[in-house]
C-alpha cells in the first residue's frame, strides 16, 4: 500500500514539508509506503473550463498535474499539504487541485480518487488554518473520497521548520493522522479480501438553479 503526500508550498523544505515528513515517517512505521510530491515554485495555471479533458482523458495543459495523475492511479491514499495564504490554501496548490480533480472526474470517471482516503494538512505562522483546512476538504468530498481524521484539525504552527519542531501538539496530530490513515487502508484491504463490493456507481445527475 502507498500514500502520496503533496507538498503544496513554494518552499520545498518549509513548515508544510516538516508536517508531511511527520506523517510519512509514521506511515512508514506502520508498513505503508510513502512519497512526498512537491509541486514546485513555478506558477501553475488554473482551470480554464475548456472541458478538453473529457476528450483527452487528462488536462489539456501537460504539466505537473498530469504527471501526478499517473502516480495517483497506483496510490491507495492521499495527504495534501498547504501553507495558509490569506486564510486559504496556497494559490499554486489550488490551481493544481482544481485541474487535477476536475479533469479526472470529467475525463476518467474519477478512477484515481473515488473511494480512496484523503486528508488535508495546513501550516501557518498564526491563524487562518481552519478556513484553509475546510477549503481543502471540499475537494475530497466532491470526489467521493473518505476523509481521514486526526484527533484535532490537521495543522501545525510556525514561521520556520524549527518552529514547527516546537509545536508538539501539531506534530502529535500528524502522527495520529498517519496511524488513522494506515488503519483505514488496512480495513479497506480487509473488506476487499472479504469480497465486500464497493458502493454502486450511479450515473451523475446535473441540475442548476435556472429553469
Amino acid at each position: 500500500m502507498k500514500v502520496l503526500l503533496v507538498n503544496g508550498s513554494p518552499h520545498k523544505n518549509g513548515c508544510t514539508n516538516r508536517a508531511l515528513e511527520e506523517v510519512a515517517a509514521t506511515l512508514e512505521k506502520e508498513g505503508i509506503e510513502t512519497e512526498i510530491f512537491w509541486i514546485g515554485a513555478k506558477p501553475i495555471g488554473g482551470c480554464i473550463g475548456c472541458e478538453q479533458c473529457t476528450k483527452l482523458k487528462k488536462c489539456v495543459f501537460n504539466d505537473l498535474v498530469n504527471e501526478f495523475r499517473e502516480k495517483a492511479y497506483e496510490a491507495d491514499g492521499f495527504i495534501f499539504g498547504s501553507p495558509v495564504h490569506y486564510a486559504g490554501l496556497a494559490g499554486n496548490l489550488g490551481s493544481f487541485m482544481t485541474r487535477l480533480f476536475f479533469s479526472e472526474f470529467c475525463g476518467n470517471e474519477n478512477k484515481a480518487f473515488r473511494l480512496k482516503p484523503a486528508a488535508a494538512v495546513v501550516s501557518a505562522r498564526r491563524s487562518g488554518t481552519t478556513a484553509a483546512f475546510s477549503q481543502m476538504n471540499k475537494y475530497f468530498t466532491i470526489q467521493e473520497m473518505f476523509v481521514v481524521p486526526s484527533r484535532y484539525w490537521n495543522m501545525v504552527h510556525g514561521f520556520t521548520p524549527e518552529d514547527v519542531e516546537k509545536d508538539e501538539e501539531g506534530l502529535y496530530n500528524m502522527r495520529v493522522l498517519a496511524r488513522n490513515m494506515a488503519y483505514f487502508l488496512r480495513c479497506k484491504e480487509a473488506a476487499e479480501k472479504a469480497g465486500i463490493a464497493l458502493p454502486e456507481k450511479e450515473p451523475p445527475v446535473f441540475t442548476n438553479f435556472i429553469r
